[in-house]
Protein backbone atom coordinates (compact mmCIF):
# COMPACT_ATOMS: atom_id res chain seq x y z
CA UNK A 1 0.00 0.00 0.00
CA UNK A 2 1.29 3.59 -1.27
CA UNK A 3 -0.80 4.81 2.20
CA UNK A 4 -3.25 3.93 4.63
CA UNK A 5 -5.95 2.01 3.93
CA UNK A 6 -5.20 2.52 0.15
CA UNK A 7 -5.31 5.92 0.05
CA UNK A 8 -4.38 7.31 -3.62
CA UNK A 9 -2.66 10.68 -2.10
CA UNK A 10 -1.62 12.36 1.08
CA UNK A 11 -2.78 16.13 1.89
CA UNK A 12 -0.74 17.74 4.30
CA UNK A 13 -1.62 20.92 5.48
CA UNK A 14 1.49 23.64 7.00
CA UNK A 15 1.03 26.27 9.54
CA UNK A 16 3.35 28.86 10.18
CA UNK A 17 3.66 30.43 13.74
CA UNK A 18 5.51 32.68 13.71
CA UNK A 19 3.96 35.74 15.47
CA UNK A 20 5.70 37.58 18.04
CA UNK A 21 9.40 36.34 16.73
CA UNK A 22 10.13 38.58 14.31
CA UNK A 23 12.96 41.23 13.85
CA UNK A 24 10.85 44.64 15.43
CA UNK A 25 12.79 47.05 13.66
CA UNK A 26 13.25 45.18 10.25
CA UNK A 27 11.32 42.03 8.64
CA UNK A 28 9.36 41.14 5.69
CA UNK A 29 6.09 42.91 5.55
CA UNK A 30 2.82 43.97 3.65
CA UNK A 31 3.94 47.45 3.24
CA UNK A 32 6.27 47.87 -0.02
CA UNK A 33 8.15 50.68 1.28
CA UNK A 34 10.96 49.73 3.80
CA UNK A 35 11.18 52.02 6.95
CA UNK A 36 14.24 54.12 7.75
CA UNK A 37 16.08 54.35 10.86
CA UNK A 38 16.28 52.41 13.78
CA UNK A 39 12.88 52.26 14.83
CA UNK A 40 10.60 49.10 15.63
CA UNK A 41 8.01 49.20 12.59
CA UNK A 42 4.84 49.18 14.33
CA UNK A 43 2.17 48.49 11.38
CA UNK A 44 4.67 45.29 10.14
CA UNK A 45 4.33 44.38 14.17
CA UNK A 46 1.18 44.52 14.26
CA UNK A 47 0.68 42.48 11.27
CA UNK A 48 2.82 39.72 12.79
CA UNK A 49 -0.14 40.14 15.61
CA UNK A 50 -3.31 39.50 13.39
CA UNK A 51 -2.04 35.83 13.49
CA UNK A 52 -3.00 35.20 16.77
CA UNK A 53 -5.64 37.69 17.34
CA UNK A 54 -7.71 36.41 13.84
CA UNK A 55 -5.52 34.19 11.64
CA UNK A 56 -4.61 31.16 13.87
CA UNK A 57 -8.26 30.89 15.29
CA UNK A 58 -10.03 31.43 12.21
CA UNK A 59 -7.48 28.34 10.40
CA UNK A 60 -8.33 26.26 13.16
CA UNK A 61 -12.22 26.43 12.65
CA UNK A 62 -12.03 25.51 9.07
CA UNK A 63 -9.79 22.35 9.79
CA UNK A 64 -12.06 21.49 12.27
CA UNK A 65 -14.78 22.02 9.45
CA UNK A 66 -13.08 19.76 7.16
CA UNK A 67 -11.95 16.94 9.80
CA UNK A 68 -8.20 18.03 8.69
CA UNK A 69 -4.99 17.51 11.09
CA UNK A 70 -2.62 19.86 10.50
CA UNK A 71 1.28 20.41 11.12
CA UNK A 72 2.16 23.41 13.17
CA UNK A 73 5.59 24.72 12.38
CA UNK A 74 5.90 26.54 15.76
CA UNK A 75 9.10 29.17 16.89
CA UNK A 76 10.33 29.70 20.61
CA UNK A 77 9.34 32.77 20.76
CA UNK A 78 5.99 32.79 19.37
CA UNK A 79 4.75 29.39 21.98
CA UNK A 80 5.68 31.93 24.52
CA UNK A 81 4.34 35.09 23.34
CA UNK A 82 0.71 33.88 22.70
CA UNK A 83 0.89 30.22 24.67
CA UNK A 84 -2.55 29.85 24.71
CA UNK A 85 -2.80 29.42 20.89
CA UNK A 86 -0.05 27.38 20.70
CA UNK A 87 -1.71 25.00 23.71
CA UNK A 88 -5.09 25.31 21.39
CA UNK A 89 -3.57 24.15 18.13
CA UNK A 90 -2.10 20.69 20.03
CA UNK A 91 -5.71 20.65 22.07
CA UNK A 92 -7.38 20.57 18.76
CA UNK A 93 -4.98 17.43 17.62
CA UNK A 94 -2.57 19.05 15.10
CA UNK A 95 0.81 18.28 15.07
CA UNK A 96 3.23 21.09 17.40
CA UNK A 97 6.56 20.87 14.86
CA UNK A 98 9.81 22.96 15.18
CA UNK A 99 10.61 26.23 13.82
CA UNK A 100 13.79 27.58 15.61
CA UNK A 101 13.74 29.86 18.46
CA UNK A 102 12.69 32.80 16.21
CA UNK A 103 11.63 33.76 13.05
CA UNK A 104 15.40 34.32 11.50
CA UNK A 105 17.95 32.58 9.27
CA UNK A 106 20.33 29.53 11.02
CA UNK A 107 21.94 28.73 8.32
CA UNK A 108 24.41 31.02 8.90
CA UNK A 109 25.20 29.93 12.52
CA UNK A 110 28.37 28.06 13.58
CA UNK A 111 27.24 24.34 14.55
CA UNK A 112 27.17 24.52 18.32
CA UNK A 113 25.22 27.26 17.64
CA UNK A 114 22.59 26.25 15.49
CA UNK A 115 22.19 23.73 17.74
CA UNK A 116 21.39 25.68 20.41
CA UNK A 117 18.87 27.48 18.18
CA UNK A 118 16.79 24.61 17.35
CA UNK A 119 16.88 22.88 20.85
CA UNK A 120 16.18 26.10 22.51
CA UNK A 121 12.60 26.61 20.21
CA UNK A 122 12.27 22.59 21.18
CA UNK A 123 12.24 23.31 24.92
CA UNK A 124 9.68 25.57 24.59
CA UNK A 125 6.85 24.18 22.20
CA UNK A 126 7.76 21.07 24.81
CA UNK A 127 6.78 23.19 28.08
CA UNK A 128 4.12 24.54 26.87
CA UNK A 129 2.03 22.32 24.72
CA UNK A 130 3.21 19.22 26.00
CA UNK A 131 4.01 18.11 22.73
CA UNK A 132 7.71 17.41 21.93
CA UNK A 133 8.21 18.58 18.39
CA UNK A 134 9.76 15.64 15.63
CA UNK A 135 9.63 17.49 12.34
CA UNK A 136 12.06 20.34 11.33
CA UNK A 137 11.08 23.55 8.59
CA UNK A 138 14.29 26.42 9.25
CA UNK A 139 13.58 30.20 8.27
CA UNK A 140 12.80 30.19 3.99
CA UNK A 141 14.01 26.48 4.63
CA UNK A 142 17.79 27.46 4.20
CA UNK A 143 19.70 24.81 6.13
CA UNK A 144 23.21 24.58 6.74
CA UNK A 145 25.22 21.38 6.06
CA UNK A 146 25.34 20.25 9.81
CA UNK A 147 21.19 20.92 10.09
CA UNK A 148 20.48 16.76 9.24
CA UNK A 149 22.99 15.38 11.69
CA UNK A 150 21.84 18.57 14.36
CA UNK A 151 18.15 17.26 13.98
CA UNK A 152 19.10 13.35 14.35
CA UNK A 153 21.08 14.42 17.40
CA UNK A 154 18.23 15.85 18.44
CA UNK A 155 15.63 13.17 18.05
CA UNK A 156 13.76 14.70 15.21
CA UNK A 157 12.04 12.42 12.88
CA UNK A 158 11.46 14.48 9.08
CA UNK A 159 11.99 17.64 7.93
CA UNK A 160 10.46 19.46 5.36
CA UNK A 161 12.79 22.24 3.76
CA UNK A 162 13.47 20.08 -0.05
CA UNK A 163 11.64 20.35 -2.71
CA UNK A 164 12.83 17.86 -4.98
CA UNK A 165 9.59 15.65 -4.84
CA UNK A 166 6.23 14.89 -4.78
CA UNK A 167 6.65 11.66 -2.11
CA UNK A 168 9.05 11.27 1.15
CA UNK A 169 12.21 9.92 1.13
CA UNK A 170 15.15 8.75 3.20
CA UNK A 171 18.11 10.52 3.69
CA UNK A 172 20.67 8.07 4.97
CA UNK A 173 23.46 10.02 8.10
CA UNK A 174 26.28 8.85 9.63
CA UNK A 175 24.49 7.96 12.76
CA UNK A 176 21.06 6.45 11.27
CA UNK A 177 18.59 8.24 8.86
CA UNK A 178 16.15 10.50 8.51
CA UNK A 179 12.97 11.21 6.79
CA UNK A 180 12.29 14.40 4.23
CA UNK A 181 8.44 15.36 3.78
CA UNK A 182 9.21 17.84 0.87
CA UNK A 183 7.28 20.78 1.18
CA UNK A 184 6.28 23.60 -1.92
CA UNK A 185 7.01 26.89 -2.69
CA UNK A 186 5.06 27.47 -5.82
CA UNK A 187 1.80 26.55 -3.25
CA UNK A 188 3.15 29.03 -0.77
CA UNK A 189 0.11 31.26 0.53
CA UNK A 190 2.95 33.92 0.08
CA UNK A 191 3.27 34.94 -3.29
CA UNK A 192 -0.90 36.40 -2.85
CA UNK A 193 1.46 38.69 -0.65
CA UNK A 194 3.98 39.25 -3.50
CA UNK A 195 1.27 39.69 -5.95
CA UNK A 196 2.66 36.73 -8.02
CA UNK A 197 -1.09 35.39 -8.18
CA UNK A 198 -4.30 36.26 -7.19
CA UNK A 199 -6.42 34.25 -5.04
CA UNK A 200 -8.89 33.31 -8.14
CA UNK A 201 -5.72 31.92 -9.93
CA UNK A 202 -4.21 30.41 -6.40
CA UNK A 203 -7.51 28.40 -6.55
CA UNK A 204 -7.10 27.11 -9.79
CA UNK A 205 -3.44 26.48 -8.87
CA UNK A 206 -4.43 24.23 -5.73
CA UNK A 207 -6.85 22.13 -7.64
CA UNK A 208 -5.10 21.69 -10.80
CA UNK A 209 -2.11 20.39 -8.70
CA UNK A 210 -4.30 17.90 -6.69
CA UNK A 211 -6.39 16.81 -9.33
CA UNK A 212 -2.89 15.53 -11.10
CA UNK A 213 -1.06 14.12 -8.14
CA UNK A 214 -4.51 12.26 -7.61
CA UNK A 215 -4.44 10.81 -10.72
CA UNK A 216 -0.57 9.68 -10.90
CA UNK A 217 -1.35 8.46 -7.33
CA UNK A 218 -2.69 5.03 -8.83
CA UNK A 219 0.86 4.11 -9.44
CA UNK A 220 3.32 5.90 -7.28
CA UNK A 221 3.58 7.25 -3.88
CA UNK A 222 1.94 11.38 -4.12
CA UNK A 223 1.64 13.55 -1.27
CA UNK A 224 0.25 17.57 -1.95
CA UNK A 225 0.71 20.07 0.80
CA UNK A 226 -1.35 23.31 1.54
CA UNK A 227 0.56 26.10 3.56
CA UNK A 228 -0.78 28.41 5.01
CA UNK A 229 1.45 31.75 7.18
CA UNK A 230 -0.43 32.53 10.29
CA UNK A 231 -0.39 36.36 8.92
CA UNK A 232 -1.24 35.40 5.29
CA UNK A 233 -3.47 32.46 4.49
CA UNK A 234 -5.93 33.19 7.22
CA UNK A 235 -7.41 36.08 5.78
CA UNK A 236 -11.04 35.90 5.80
CA UNK A 237 -10.89 35.75 1.67
CA UNK A 238 -8.20 33.24 1.75
CA UNK A 239 -9.92 31.21 4.47
CA UNK A 240 -12.67 31.21 2.20
CA UNK A 241 -11.01 30.34 -1.13
CA UNK A 242 -9.11 27.10 1.21
CA UNK A 243 -12.67 26.09 1.70
CA UNK A 244 -13.59 25.73 -1.11
CA UNK A 245 -10.68 23.88 -2.31
CA UNK A 246 -10.56 21.35 0.45
CA UNK A 247 -14.41 20.64 -0.54
CA UNK A 248 -12.96 20.08 -4.09
CA UNK A 249 -10.47 17.46 -2.63
CA UNK A 250 -13.05 15.96 -0.10
CA UNK A 251 -15.26 14.69 -2.96
CA UNK A 252 -12.43 12.80 -4.55
CA UNK A 253 -12.60 9.14 -2.75
CA UNK A 254 -9.28 7.80 -0.99
CA UNK A 255 -7.80 10.96 0.29
CA UNK A 256 -5.73 10.89 3.46
CA UNK A 257 -5.70 13.92 5.21
CA UNK A 258 -2.59 13.59 7.01
CA UNK A 259 -0.11 15.69 9.67
CA UNK A 260 3.19 15.14 8.47
CA UNK A 261 4.61 13.41 11.26
CA UNK A 262 2.10 10.38 10.15
CA UNK A 263 3.17 10.74 6.98
CA UNK A 264 7.07 10.39 7.71
CA UNK A 265 6.56 7.75 10.22
CA UNK A 266 4.31 5.73 7.42
CA UNK A 267 7.08 6.09 5.34
CA UNK A 268 9.79 4.77 7.25
CA UNK A 269 7.59 1.68 8.43
CA UNK A 270 6.48 0.77 4.76
CA UNK A 271 9.52 1.34 2.87
CA UNK A 272 9.08 -0.56 -0.22
CA UNK A 273 7.37 2.21 -1.90
CA UNK A 274 10.23 5.03 0.17
CA UNK A 275 12.91 6.13 -2.01
CA UNK A 276 16.09 6.20 -0.12
CA UNK A 277 18.45 9.21 -1.48
CA UNK A 278 22.48 9.25 -0.71
CA UNK A 279 23.18 13.35 -0.90
CA UNK A 280 26.71 11.94 -0.69
CA UNK A 281 30.10 14.26 1.22
CA UNK A 282 29.67 18.06 1.42
CA UNK A 283 31.28 19.06 -1.66
CA UNK A 284 34.11 22.18 -2.39
CA UNK A 285 31.14 24.00 -2.15
CA UNK A 286 30.27 23.49 1.17
CA UNK A 287 26.85 22.05 0.11
CA UNK A 288 25.62 18.44 -0.04
CA UNK A 289 26.90 16.73 -3.28
CA UNK A 290 24.27 15.56 -5.42
CA UNK A 291 22.55 12.33 -4.69
CA UNK A 292 25.22 8.96 -5.06
CA UNK A 293 22.55 6.46 -4.83
CA UNK A 294 18.62 6.47 -4.97
CA UNK A 295 16.68 3.17 -4.83
CA UNK A 296 13.08 3.36 -4.88
CA UNK A 297 11.80 -0.30 -3.67
CA UNK A 298 13.80 -1.09 -0.17
CA UNK A 299 13.08 -3.86 1.62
Amino acid sequence: MFWPNNARIAVTTSLMFEAGSQDQKKTFGPIPVAQEGDFPDLPTNSWFDYAANEGIPRALELFDRHGVKASSFMTGMSVECYPDIAREIVKRGHEAAAHGRRWAPSFNMAREKEKEFIADGVASVERITGQRPVGWNANAMRNSVNTLEILQELGFTYFIDDLSRDEPFIIPLPEGEICAVPYTAHLNDLHNLLNIYNLAQFELLLKEEFDQLYEEGAKRRRIMVVSLHDRVGTRPASIRMFDRVLDHMRRKKDVWFARKDEIARWALTNREHTPIVNRGPVGETGLPGPAAAVSRFVS
